[in-house]
């Protein structure tokens, strides 16, 4: 008898050292992973260190931590229930098992990423210099010289527990009530473990596989050799076969639709990435033109209070609108556009693997076996399609959520933009003296305003279209003079004519003249009998121009005193021609001595359209010798009929010369 009791008493102490293993080993983890989360990565983050990961080191450890506390709280309760406590431990693992496989899954699958971390600072001394401060300033009791000592932790402990759980199992009597609820818990913790493991493989190739790589045709030459360009004949083989029937394709309803909603979202984040684009191009367009630069002249009223609501707009509210749009909008966008190509990159990958699988399935069933790597390629395409299948419903409604944030985002942006719009431009709209006026009121007096506004600019153009403005000469240069007096001496004075516009001959025998040439006409006519198309002498080439575009060259009546009209005779006489109405008098020569001409002492190139260009040496006239302000530094001249300010400076009044012959108006 005392020898069947001596065996059960310590199989009842081994069971209570295992379980108080098993608590007190639970304690200790977590009082490490606080350590590691509460005074290690927070020593740290206060150094920021630009060149340290943290989340790629300590990845979801928070998670682990608060599960962690849980769970340890659950294990310090059974020690109350002195009869129930294997029954407590066994129904809180079987309670835990699916939160500890979501977050060991998650920090097992990092782990590998960061220990090369930790292996890339060993190469930096002044990170490494960090980090061992820091432990030594955190945790000296544990003598630890790496970060890897508290890292690998998490990964221990949940690989410890089926292992803990398998020696109180085995110190507990096989007749025993809670012999089987242990064993159901080792099992669930065998099958975490299983599941971290598989889901680490899994993530290992898509890790392989979701790269997109930018290579170039030299290097895309260089990856090809015989297995490869076999492989991918193959595929393209069946890939033909299976749309032409010839072969079944694998159906896979539940892929098919995740597959189906990501293209959806791809599609809608590339449609929304080009229309946002194309918004900050309009907007760039639309902040081009700068009204509020320019100087309207007008120091008090409407124009006024316009140039501030847009020096506002411009200045102030639209680019604070661009910044903001740029860090809620275009930002996340170009950051979920990225995010999706690691998983676009998967399911092409996947699709280059079914039809491996395939192929090898088929060959399976003829052969009854299959090589190592075929073996190898069909469980590649199996790691590949059940992580898409398992992801894809979280990464698609994590994309949609946040493609709804950035077009919430845009839709408040664009409210706030219109508020400060209306709130600005009713500011300056009650300063208006019409801004309380009745709106029917106001409206009548706009149209009445545009009538009336109306009606004088049809009275100036009717005006401006039958006052013709009087001649004035330009002096010809003496290259032209010589050209008149030779047409005069062939043609006689009668036959000259003056281009009235720009002639850019189309047809062959054409001339192509400027405005203000003198020619002498030959022929009213051309050879087909078109009596709207001359042949005109230029002082050389002979040619065809428009009828349309000449008009009679005639002398004007000088109005200065001493002036006489005499005959022409002789061709070295100097005279006097501009553009007159065709039933003015015949050419008669007009001979007097002005006093004074006002030229451009220099050339001026205009910046507006308030005003005028000059080169230097040309005659103008001035209207008014200051501008509106009553500024003398600019003069209203008008030159070549056009009118518009010049520098006041830039005008020289010089003696007229003896006249000069024949002129040329402007």
């Amino acid at each position: 008898v005392c020898e069947e009791v001596v065996p059960c008493d310590r199989m009842e102490l081994n069971q209570r050292l295992a379980v108080e293993e098993l608590i007190t080993t639970e304690a200790s983890y977590v009082h490490n992973i606080q350590f590691c989360v509460l005074d290690i990565r927070a020593h740290l983050q206060k150094k920021q260190l630009p060149d340290l990961d943290l989340e790629g080191l300590f990845s979801n450890i928070d998670d682990i931590l608060h599960v962690s506390r849980r769970f340890l709280k659950g294990l310090e309760a059974t020690a109350t229930q002195e009869h129930e406590q294997l029954l407590c431990i066994s129904t809180l693992f079987q309670e835990f098992k699916e939160e500890m496989e979501i977050i060991y899954k998650i920090y097992c699958a990092s782990y590998d990423h960061a220990l090369l971390l930790v292996e890339s600072y060993h190469k930096n001394p002044r990170l490494q210099e960090e980090i061992l401060e820091t432990l030594n300033a955190t945790v000296p009791h544990t003598g630890a010289s790496d970060l890897s000592f508290f890292l690998v932790m998490p990964v221990q402990r949940v690989t410890k527990y089926p292992l803990l759980l398998g020696k109180i199992l085995e110190n507990t009597p096989t007749s025993a009530s809670t012999y089987p609820a242990l064993q159901a818990a080792v099992r669930a913790m065998l099958q975490v473990n299983a599941n971290i493991n598989e889901y680490k493989r899994h993530r290992e190739v898509a890790t392989k596989y979701n790269k997109a790589e930018q290579l170039t045709l030299r290097e895309r030459l260089a990856r090809l050799n015989t297995h490869s360009i076999a492989k991918k004949t193959t595929r393209l083989s069946r890939l033909l076969m299976q749309e032409a029937g010839i072969v079944a394709k694998t159906e896979d309803r539940e892929y098919d639709d995740l597959e189906e909603k990501f293209q959806c979202v791809v599609s809608s984040v590339a449609v929304l990435k080009e229309n946002v684009a194309s918004y900050l191009g309009h907007l760039e367009a639309f902040l081009l033109p700068t009204p509020h630069k320019c100087d309207l002249q007008i120091d008090e009223g409407p124009a006024q209070q316009y140039h501030r609501l847009a020096e506002y707009l411009h200045c102030t509210l639209f680019p604070e609108f661009k910044r903001r749009l740029d860090r809620l909008v275009c930002q996340p966008l170009c950051s979920l556009s990225d995010m999706l190509v690691g998983p676009q990159q998967l399911i092409k990958k996947r699709l280059d693997k079914l039809l491996d699988y395939e192929e090898i399935q088929e060959r399976k069933s003829e052969m009854g076996s299959v090589t190592y790597d075929e073996e190898a390629a069909m469980n590649t395409y199996l790691a590949i399609n059940s992580l898409l299948v398992a992801e894809l419903p979280r990464f698609n409604q994590v994309a949609l959520e946040l493609l709804g944030q950035i077009l919430c985002s845009f839709s408040v942006l664009q409210q706030d933009l219109a508020a400060q719009v209306l709130q600005q431009a009713e500011k300056e709209l009650e300063q208006m003296p019409h801004s309380h006026m009745p709106l029917p009121s106001f409206r009548k007096m706009v149209k009445d305003t545009l009538e009336q506004s109306g009606a004088q600019l049809r009275t100036f153009c009717k005006t401006f279209e039958t006052v013709t403005p009087s001649p004035m000469a330009q002096p010809l240069n003496p290259a032209e003079e010589r050209k008149v007096l030779s047409l005069v001496s062939k043609h006689g004075p009668d036959k000259l004519y003056q281009v009235t516009s720009n002639i850019s001959g189309s047809k062959d025998l054409d001339l192509t003249l400027h405005k203000g040439q003198i020619v002498a006409l030959l022929q009213s006519v051309d050879t087909k009998g078109n009596t709207n198309r001359w042949l005109v002498d230029a002082g050389g080439p002979r040619g065809f121009v428009p009828a349309g575009k000449l008009q009679p060259y005639c002398p004007v009546q000088g109005q200065q005193p001493g002036m006489q009209v005499q005959e022409l005779e002789s061709s070295t006489e100097r005279r006097r021609h501009s553009y007159v109405l065709p039933e003015a008098p015949k050419p008669q020569v007009a001979t007097f001595t002005p006093a004074f001409q006002v030229v451009a002492g220099f050339s001026f190139t205009a910046r507006s359209p308030q005003e005028v260009s000059l080169q230097a040496g040309q005659p103008v006239v001035v209207l008014e010798p200051h501008d509106k302000k009553g500024s003398k530094e600019w003069s209203l001249v008008e030159v070549n009929g056009q009118k518009g300010y010049v520098p006041s400076s830039y005008l020289v009044t010089i003696p007229m010369q003896e006249p000069m012959g024949w002129s040329l108006p402007v």
